[in-house]
């Protein structure tokens, strides 16, 4: 599963956990118009079964399944990976969902729910799913002699510590989890000042030039942090 520059995610497989058959049918028919590849199981142990073989990149699941609560499933997941689970479930108690939420699930949904909305919430996850992946893909670069790790905070060119501002790392951050995607100043103003007024295309430009004095292999041709005429900016991480 990737994410093209601010395309859709076409996931390879998902799986629907469903007890009942004609809604595990209805649902996977549905699925279908997303994904090529829609398993099901019917119970928490084909469940196990086929997530440990399937490796799908989203799961449906339903609660009260013949042999168990679908919770355990989550809970077992979260334990070993982070693949989307949103739970469609008859549950409809505050108290039921922020369990299910606590336990590790990324979306509920009540029965009966419309194919639209299942649709939408799917595709919403996955692209979320993908972002991070892709995030976390680049969140150490190394290239041309400089060091980029966000987790640590750290940025090394030929060997040398650079320092950064609260600000320039929170202006990297922002271009590296946009995935490659080109940002316009705007939305680096909306995402790193998050202020309502100011001269936000002055702003970002300054910060640019002092990020890239700092990071880029030879700031006078960037070639980590790329200016898209009339666009913005994009960070050039690994492909």
């Amino acid at each position: 599963m990737t994410l093209p520059h601010g395309e859709s995610v076409d996931p390879e497989r998902i799986l629907v956990v469903e007890d009942d058959d004609a809604l595990r049918a209805a649902v996977a028919h549905t699925l279908g118009a997303l994904c090529p590849d829609v398993r099901t199981a019917a119970t928490l142990a084909e469940a196990f079964r086929e997530t440990a073989e399937a490796q799908p990149d989203l799961i449906v699941l339903d609660l009260g399944l013949p042999d168990g609560d679908g919770t355990a499933l989550v809970t077992r997941l979260r334990a070993v990976t982070d693949v989307p689970v949103i739970v469609l479930s008859g549950r409809d108690t505050e108290e039921a969902k922020v369990a299910l939420l606590d336990a590790g699930a990324d979306d509920f949904l009540i029965k009966p729910c419309g194919a639209a909305e299942l649709l939408a919430r799917v595709r919403g996850q996955l692209r979320r799913s993908a972002t991070s992946q892709a995030a976390r893909s680049w969140a150490r670069v190394l290239v041309d002699g400089v060091e980029i790790d966000l987790v640590s905070q750290r940025v090394v060119r030929n060997g040398v510590p650079q320092r950064l501002t609260p600000t320039e790392w929170a202006l990297l951050r922002a271009l590296v989890l946009q995935g490659g995607r080109p940002v316009s100043p705007k939305q680096l103003w909306d995402l790193v000042w998050d202020r309502e007024f100011g001269d936000y295309s002055t702003h970002v430009r300054v910060h640019m030039t002092h990020l890239r004095r700092k990071i880029e292999p030879n700031p006078q041709v960037p070639s980590l942090i790329i200016t898209e005429p009339g666009v913005g900016y994009r960070f050039n991480g690994p492909r």
